[in-house]
């Protein structure tokens, strides 16, 4: 799917901000979020707020300027199970983030969402990843091999050096690096649509990283 280019901005600031605060009726939790491959997102959450029927994320938690971005999505919360077909979202949650908070699961369908000057209808927000299937792979590849180069190249891209940094996570507009403590975003430059864009892209920034 392509992704038109007045939206990549908003999309690529969803996907680098995992963490945030999730308002359901009156009340404002921290959350963590990942990208299911169909686009929805994926929270371990609280059974209250399955049970409201007005939620709004608000990502990130924790502006570091009050001028900073920051983007409001209104959304739908269905609960799915662990051990049911969508059981793997919840593994996929762990592996961004550890143990989840709560043992309760959450897909969230994207309603309206607001970035900037922009209003975006919510299905806009929630395109599916044109290389799921090949993610797996490519995330063994340089994880088996790349260890000192993704250290380099996250430090290039966002200055912070992380500690065993291991790729959890590739889309069209770019890959996610998790360390110890946290997950750092990295942007490709032009959108990929198949795997072995990726892999080549990948290859290339870690080359030229100092």
């Amino acid at each position: 799917m392509d992704i038109p280019e007045e939206l990549r901005p908003a999309i690529a600031f969803l996907r680098a901000n995992l963490s945030g605060l999730l308002r359901f009726d009156t009340e404002y939790m921290p959350i963590r979020i990942v990208v299911a491959p169909d686009g929805r997102l994926v929270a371990s959450v609280m059974e209250s707020m399955l049970r409201s029927t007005d939620c709004a994320l608000h990502l990130p938690e924790e502006p570091d300027d009050p001028d900073d971005d920051v983007i409001q999505l209104m959304v739908t919360l269905d609960r799915f199970e662990e051990s049911g077909p969508d059981g793997i979202l919840a593994d996929r949650w762990r592996i961004y983030h550890g143990e989840p908070p709560d043992v309760r699961w959450a897909t969230m369908s994207i309603d309206f969402c607001k970035f900037r000057d922009l209003a975006i209808d919510g299905e806009a927000m929630m395109p599916a990843n044109p290389i799921a299937d090949a993610e797996p792979s490519i995330c063994r590849r340089f994880n088996e091999s790349s260890g000192t180069g993704l250290r380099r190249l996250v430090l290039q891209h966002a200055e912070i050096e992380l500690e065993d940094p291991k790729i959890v996570g590739v889309d069209s507009l770019g890959f996610d690096v998790r360390g110890r403590f946290e997950i750092v975003r990295i942007d490709f430059q032009n959108l990929v649509d198949s795997g072995d864009a990726a892999c080549s892209v990948i290859e290339s920034m870690l080359e030229s990283a100092p």
